[in-house]
């Protein structure tokens, strides 16, 4: 069950509840936050104050056991006979990638596509072209996790290119990287050249694992709402995972939960106009406890969705995922409006 904002007839803040649904394959959808609208530039502070008072002891300890039982539930979750399927999937798959990655290292060619030529074109690329040619050309820029390259979207990049997407296109960032902020700033660099290379103004991101969060911080932070449409994460540590207080490094302790970067992520987004879509798994190694996968802000339109028995790495190869990126973002909704005038929208659907 979430909680939807609105206004009763006096003009006093009232919030409506909005169940949670199911989609078929078991991947639970929570009901999504209905946004005042886009970013609060930098610079806010991040002390508690009027409004976000200091955690108590009660609290903390009230956390504490609230962990202690996130991780038991994850620990059952892995015994049962999809947890033990997904292991297995997720060993033979880390496998097939391992082999991959040197392919992955190499940098991606810019492909352009003619999108009104239907030659060599199967059915369902060409009906999403001849439904929607604006949502067929939106760039799809896809953002890989640490240490990692390009080469964990080889079957997402090949599906979205099948159902009819003409312009997909894999980020490489340094595996060097250690502050997720200076991240942020080098993809608003990668992301002014694309709009200026694709003549699209907003575009569509897909970020794996940390590529996920790096997408996150630059759209809340640094007025990346201003050109993302639609930012899809997938195994994102958008709480935080426990593991990360092992390795005593910059990166890790902005992956700490609690930690600044999430502190500063928690302040409020009244503009933000981006839509967001996060999948998070109950098996997934390494965010722990799992359901800190889940994508939390009240300011924010949100949907998260629980994919089940799939790991870390194997759930941008999910079928049900893979499925769910492809349709949502067929289906632009009134908020792809570009920014200049004179300039064709983005679509008029409504919201996926």
């Amino acid at each position: 069950m979430a909680l939807r904002r609105g206004a009763g007839t006096t003009g006093t803040p009232v919030l409506t509840a909005v169940p949670d649904t199911v989609v078929p394959g078991g991947a639970a959808l929570a009901g999504a936050a209905v946004p005042a609208g886009g970013h609060v530039p930098p610079g806010g502070s991040l002390r508690a104050g009027p409004g976000r008072p200091a955690r108590s002891a009660g609290a903390s300890v009230a956390s504490v056991l609230h962990t202690a039982r996130a991780l038991a539930g994850d620990l059952r979750a892995l015994l049962t006979t999809h947890g033990l399927r997904g292991v297995a999937l997720e060993t033979a798959w880390s496998s097939a990638h391992l082999a991959m990655y040197p392919w992955g290292l190499l940098r991606e060619r810019p492909r352009e596509h003619d999108l009104y030529h239907l030659g060599g074109l199967d059915p369902v690329a060409r009906g999403l072209v001849v439904g929607d040619v604006e949502a067929a050309g939106t760039p799809i820029l896809l953002i890989h996790g640490m240490f990692d390259n390009r080469a964990i979207f080889t079957v997402l990049r090949r599906r979205l290119r099948r159902r009819g997407f003409g312009r997909v296109v894999s980020l490489n960032y340094s595996p060097m990287t250690n502050d997720i902020r200076t991240a942020a700033r080098d993809l608003s660099g990668a992301v002014e050249e694309l709009v200026a290379r694709t003549g699209y103004e907003r575009i569509h991101v897909v970020g794996h694992s940390l590529g996920g969060l790096i997408a996150r911080y630059y759209v809340q932070r640094l007025g990346g709402d201003e050109r993302v449409h639609t930012l899809v994460t997938l195994g994102t540590p958008h709480q935080g995972t426990l593991p990360a207080r092992l390795v005593p490094v910059q990166l890790c302790e902005q992956l700490t939960p609690g930690s600044d970067l999430y502190t500063e992520l928690g302040l409020p987004a009244p503009t933000c106009r981006t839509r967001f879509v996060a999948y998070w798994s109950d098996l997934d190694q390494m965010i722990l406890p799992h359901e800190n996968g889940r994508f939390e802000h009240p300011d924010l339109a949100v949907r998260n969705v629980l994919v089940r028995g799939r790991g870390h790495m194997s759930i941008p190869i999910d079928g049900d995922v893979v499925h769910g990126i492809s349709t949502l973002l067929s289906q632009l909704d009134a908020d792809g409006t570009t920014l200049q005038a004179g300039v064709t929208t983005l679509g008029d659907v409504g919201p996926a």
